[in-house]
């Protein structure tokens, strides 16, 4: 084409199309510009902060800082639960990459089955992922040196300092400390426990678990910087944990012992309380655990030997046991015939046996003319058959609910049981049929389906003791719980609490110097104890009917449950003391129990007595030796001189 023709075309505007392309790929490039800087605005502007989080997240680790348990000391300030410094081991899970690869190897290094790492992360798995998991406490030094030398192949392992709780050995005083141990799935879906996490430590059983929210405390944090593979490179800050609350119970370690010793080898339960204010100063159930044991990761061999174990070593027997009191509900029983004025006047000739509405029930022997004064002592079994007849099961139902039986006591220990006290609207309620009169005659002597437990019975006595005036036991000093708490601890532990039973002074006067006889000539005699005024009643609980005995060819198991109450002195007492010997054949052995403990409660006050004597001993000035009106004769510290004791009658010095 000639170059004139060329020339024309492109005078007539035919390379325009080539100028499109070129302004269309200049507006690409510029929407492509525009679309790379808003997309670095939203990350370097609109996204700063949340990437600055993230990035901060790769290089900060934040390691919770566990806070100790308050400590737990008796009413005199002795040490009874305290901590010890421990090292556990963590999984930090977002720094976990291959776990098919890292938990055959975490499985091996820290002697853990894998099968348990699994069920321990499925059970974490709806957790927040920040969230250290606890793998295993109170690991040893060649489980924290594993963890050290793996840091780059495991940085998912984390070691963090934590404190244990330390028990008393033996198993002293398990019931009433309780024990610790990982939140459960169950507890969690509980109100009380819903700021809780998966993994915390709380109270599940005893004090432990009554005042966890004054003994936990409260974790803090520390932020560290880590590089890639979890190693610690350096601290940005903390935020100290706060130690939880220790606090002071009224149990009293001297006569805690003395109760311990004196249980040592049987199975049953001792309290001893204070009736003037329902300070437990002694509380034991046999058998025992080690609380230890749970402290840091319950085997599942030590578990199943305690929840098959025919004796029930968890169940707090002081509190729990809901067994038929014997004669010691001839005390309640001698209230309603006095208050009811029928007692007075009653009189028996027990030949060792009567009958009753067509059947034969016995007594454990020929006391002859028996009436209200010598009844307790002799713990006549006609007496009180013949008073259940006269007064009717509803009238001994009466009494015996105003005096707390067949309702919790209010301590403030969890899972209290409440016992039962049979009447008419009872048996119906519960088995839809009439009450017939032959039963009442059992429910006399505290059989049938009379249930107590060792704490009703001791407040009963008490109550009966100080002229109806019950009180509400506890093993917390009430000085340790805030005021602004205190009625939300009221309302956690329902029961009769604090009352008072209408009663004649002339009635329980009658009632407490029987209980006196009975330690001197009655069937407590064994447990006199010389210059004491002790007062006491006995009770044998038969298991099983006669018939049944006789089939059963007898053995330990069929031997009646020996019980015992008693009290120092006899009228507004000190101390009173109960003694549950599960097939202990007579009350007089459980007697001797309680007088260890009355025993050990006496010669603690003597003690006192002479040391308030020798403080109080002022040296006399003489002309040799003139007082100097600025200086003050020698006398023992402060803190060793004891409050003055109340008086304890006949206890003597």
């Amino acid at each position: 084409m000639p170059l004139s023709d060329l020339d024309s075309r492109a005078a007539r505007g035919e390379d325009k199309v080539s100028t499109v392309k070129l302004h269309a790929v200049q507006y690409v490039i510029a929407l492509i510009v525009l679309i790379l800087m808003t997309g670095l605005w939203r990350l370097q502007v609109l996204g700063a902060s949340n990437y600055r989080v993230l990035a901060e997240a790769n290089r900060v680790r934040k390691v919770p800082i566990l806070a100790p348990r308050g400590k737990i000391f008796d009413r005199e300030g002795r040490l009874l639960v305290d901590n010890y410094s421990s090292v556990a081991a963590y999984l930090l899970r977002e720094q976990m990459q291959n776990p098919e690869t890292d938990l055959p190897m975490i499985s091996v290094g820290l002697n853990i089955p894998i099968e348990q790492l699994q069920y321990t992360l499925r059970k974490y798995k709806l957790a927040p992922k920040y969230q250290p998991i606890p793998l295993k406490q109170d690991i040893t030094p060649d489980e924290q040196a594993f963890i050290e030398a793996h840091r780059n192949e495991l940085p998912e392992l984390e070691t963090i300092e934590e404190q244990r709780r330390l028990y008393p050995r033996d198993g002293f005083a398990s019931h009433l400390i309780g024990y610790v141990g990982e939140v459960s799935e169950q507890m969690l879906n509980q109100e009380r426990y819903a700021l809780y996490s998966p993994g915390d430590v709380v109270g599940k059983s005893g004090v432990e678990q009554s005042y966890d929210a004054l003994l936990r405390g409260v974790d803090g944090s520390r932020d560290v910087i880590v590089n890639s593979h979890g190693r610690e490179l350096g601290r940005l800050g903390e935020e100290l944990a706060k130690p939880g609350q220790d606090i002071r119970l009224t149990i009293d370690l001297d006569l805690q012992m003395a109760a311990e010793k004196a249980l040592e080898g049987k199975n049953g339960a001792i309290v001893a309380m204070d009736p003037h204010t329902g300070e437990i100063l002694a509380m034991v159930s046999r058998p025992n655990f080690d609380p230890n044991q749970f402290a840091v990761r319950l085997t599942r061999n030590y578990w199943n030997q305690l929840l098959t174990d025919p004796e029930h070593p968890l169940l707090n027997k002081a509190i729990q046991a809901q067994l038929a009191p014997g004669s010691t509900f001839k005390i309640i029983m001698s209230v309603a015939g006095l208050e009811e004025g029928t007692a007075q006047d009653l009189k028996v000739n027990c030949t060792g046996g009567a009958d009753f509405y067509g059947h034969f029930f016995k007594c454990d022997a020929r006391h002859g003319g028996v009436n209200i004064y010598n009844a307790i002592p002799l713990s006549c079994d006609i007496f009180y058959y013949t008073l259940a007849q006269k007064l009717g099961i509803d009238t001994i139902a009466k009494y015996a609910t105003e005096l707390g039986l067949s309702q919790r006591t209010g301590i403030d220990l969890p899972e209290e049981a409440s016992g039962t006290m049979p009447s008419t609207k009872w048996k119906m309620k519960n088995f839809h049929d009439k009450w017939y009169a032959g039963e009442t005659i059992s429910v006399g002597i505290g059989q049938g389906a009379v249930a107590a437990t060792p704490i009703q019975m001791a407040r009963a006595l008490s109550g009966v003791a100080s002229g109806g005036a019950l009180v509400r036991p506890h093993v917390l000093s009430m000085d340790q719980i805030p005021e602004s708490m205190r009625q939300a601890y009221v309302e956690a532990f329902p029961g009769s609490g604090e009352k008072k039973v209408s009663m004649r002074a002339e009635n329980w006067q009658i009632i407490s110097d029987a209980m006196a006889e009975t330690m001197n000539t009655g069937t407590a005699s064994l447990a006199h104890l010389d210059g004491v005024d002790f007062a006491g009643k006995t009770g044998t609980a038969q298991v099983m009917s006669h018939d049944a005995l006789a089939r059963s060819g007898g053995g330990k198991k069929t031997q009646p449950n020996a019980w015992f109450v008693g009290m120092v002195p006899r009228r507004n007492p000190d101390i009173v003391v109960a003694a549950l010997i599960e097939n202990g054949e007579w009350g007089k052995y459980s007697a001797k129990l309680a007088a260890q403990v009355i025993t050990a409660f006496i010669d603690k006050q003597r003690k006192k007595d002479n040391n308030l004597r020798v403080a109080e001993v002022k040296p006399k000035p003489t002309e040799e030796t003139p007082a100097k009106p600025e200086q003050k004769p020698e006398q023992a510290p402060s803190a060793a001189v004891p409050e003055k004791p109340r008086s304890i009658s006949g206890a003597g010095n």
